[in-house]
């Protein structure tokens, strides 16, 4: 055999892939079965293949920093231009008479558009960052903890 199997996919062509699927969220058990062999030996091509274990934090990295922006720009809300119809007036003149008359037209115009911040997203957002301050149930105090009393009965 001229080489190995993983040579292919070393190839500029094979690590886009893996980092795409890497990105889409496959695990390694899957990523090895996409790739014809197991887990053992896909953490040996990684050890032994600089580029192949710099795809898939490519695409871990790279998934997981897109995730965090886009949660945290709906956290924070934000505005898109988008395109609406708009009937407009224009003064045309007639080529064939000379005359100018007024005729409506349907125009695609850009508008700003805000998105509110989604309620959810903050929420999210501020009990996985600031974890003690914005926890649902916090922990009670010392002064609140003296006054229970704990009797089991057997």
């Amino acid at each position: 055999m001229a080489g190995g199997k993983y040579e292919r996919w070393l190839t500029d062509e094979g690590l886009g892939r893996i980092e795409a699927w890497v990105r889409e969220g496959a695990t390694d058990e899957e990523l090895a079965g996409k790739l014809g062999v197991t887990r053992k030996t896909l953490r040996k091509w990684v050890r032994d293949h600089d580029r192949l274990g710099q795809a898939i934090t490519r695409g871990r990295v790279g998934a997981a920093e897109q995730v965090e922006n886009a949660l945290y720009k709906k956290a924070l809300g934000y505005n898109v231009t988008v395109k609406v119809p708009m009937r407009v007036k224009k003064r045309v003149q007639d080529p064939e008479t000379g005359c100018w008359e007024e005729r409506e037209v349907i125009e695609m115009v850009d508008r700003e558009k805000h998105v509110p911040p989604d309620m959810k997203a903050v929420q999210f957002w501020l009990t996985n960052r600031e974890k003690l301050r914005w926890r649902k149930a916090p922990e009670p105090d010392d002064d609140e903890r003296e006054g229970v009393t704990v009797i089991i009965d057997v």
